[in-house]
């Protein structure tokens, strides 16, 4: 009878094994489309997505994402037997509601970072590619992923930027159509709409909302390390608008100074 009970017990155990298995579903990441917007409103609280942090044998751990009793993985190539992928080394929301997240593999280490939106449509879960063909040289040095502008929005790999609450995505116009943006960012102007860039000679500039741009040449007696261009370029440019109210940094004239400091 006990001998009973045990086998009964480990069939158990493996059902609900099985079970824990069979609640990882594989998306296919979907193209882009233009200024699309992902600020779904669920209908249900269960809608929402969720993140869970994992820790294995002492390591620093990854996150999976959740959408209802289901972990989110995602199938990052087209070939049928490619591994898809559930381990994610940062997750960040993108609206209030918690139906539109930000996130980047962790398995990505050495190459250009792999970041997609998971995003809830109408009480469904897709998965979008923030992914732009490439052929700049310097690509892996100014592909960083996903990074934070303050409470404005999310930079992706120098070619998108994600607002944030409202979740909107912008394609940022290139400097080359044929290579995301060579350059390091530098500044957000303080309407919040024009991203400046630090691209060798030059500050690139583009309004995310508009598509305008400007390159504006970096004057040869400015420093040439990151940390000293910035304190230099506050003190000898100024930001002003063009006819269509588009907002630009502009080098100062000599008989003209401009103090562009934002008050704290």
């Amino acid at each position: 009878m006990k001998l009973y009970l045990g086998v009964v017990a480990l069939i158990i155990i493996s059902a609900g094994c099985s079970q824990q298995e069979k609640k990882v579903k594989n998306y296919v990441p979907r193209v882009l489309v233009k200024n699309e917007v992902f600020n779904d409103f669920p209908k249900n609280a269960s809608d929402s997505i969720s993140i869970v942090k994992i820790y294995e044998g002492g390591k620093d751990g990854y996150l999976n994402v959740k959408f209802r009793d289901t972990t989110v993985s995602i199938q990052t190539e087209k070939s049928e037997t490619a591994k898809a992928a559930s381990e994610f080394a940062s997750a960040q929301f993108t609206n209030n509601q918690k139906t539109c997240l930000l996130v980047q593999l962790a398995d990505s280490s050495g190459l250009i970072p792999r970041p997609f939106l998971i995003a809830v449509n109408d009480g469904k879960l897709e998965v979008i590619s923030l992914y732009r063909p490439s052929s700049g040289k310097n690509d892996r040095k100014f592909s960083t992923g996903m990074n934070k502008v303050g409470a404005t929005g999310y930079l992706v790999n120098n070619d998108f930027f994600i607002t944030n609450v409202t979740s909107k995505v912008y394609l940022l116009k290139r400097q080359h159509p044929d290579e995301r943006i060579q350059g390091q960012f530098l500044l957000l102007s303080p309407d919040k709409q024009t991203i400046i860039f630090a691209v060798k000679d030059y500050l690139y500039q583009v309004c995310y909302r508009t598509n305008e741009d400007l390159n504006e040449p970096i004057a040869p007696n400015s420093p040439h390390d990151i940390a000293s261009i910035y304190k230099w370029i506050t003190d000898n440019y100024s930001y002003r608008k063009n006819k269509n109210g588009v907002t630009f940094l502009r080098y100062n004239d000599d008989n003209r100074i401009v103090d562009m400091r934002q008050p704290r």
